[in-house]
């Protein structure tokens, strides 16, 4: 009785997995989404781009024409990229002025450019990335239709 038992848990247990496995959602990886996103491309084909402008996400993809505008990045790229910026800035700017004590005037604009260039260079990345891991995840209407 109980081998009976046994087999019918085994089957029961690999016919989820199987349902699991096929199903469009569970398909969806999540760091190849979120790093095609950081790239600036489609977190589903990989091909077309993601952003219309600079920040502008795209209503669908031209390539796939997988529907892209139920994203919900709001803030977070950047909060993303002032956590960045500030951890890698702020040791860096400490690092110099114990190092060779510039004039403060030389020590402001290097950094002020620093911060301004890696922010600029950061923050779509960013996006894209967001936009990549809420379409790997199925949130905010990026779940497959039932």
């Amino acid at each position: 009785m109980s081998d009976l038992s046994d087999t019918s848990l085994h089957d029961g247990a690999e016919s989820a997995s199987v349902a699991a496995s096929t199903s469009p959602a569970a398909e969806r990886d999540t760091w190849p989404a979120v790093w095609r996103g950081y790239r600036g491309r489609c977190p589903k084909c990989g091909s077309g781009p993601v952003l219309r402008g600079y920040l502008k996400v795209r209503d669908h993809c031209p390539v796939c024409r997988e529907e892209l505008h139920h994203h919900r990045a709001d803030d977070g790229p950047a909060y993303l990229t002032i956590l960045i910026v500030g951890h890698i800035m702020a040791p860096g700017l400490l690092w110099v002025f114990t190092t060779w004590r510039p004039e403060p005037l030389i020590l402001m604009t290097i950094f002020l450019v620093g911060c301004i260039g890696l922010s600029l260079y950061l923050l779509p990345r960013l996006k894209g990335a967001i936009v990549g891991f809420q379409w790997a995840r199925g949130m905010h209407g990026f779940a497959a239709p039932r």
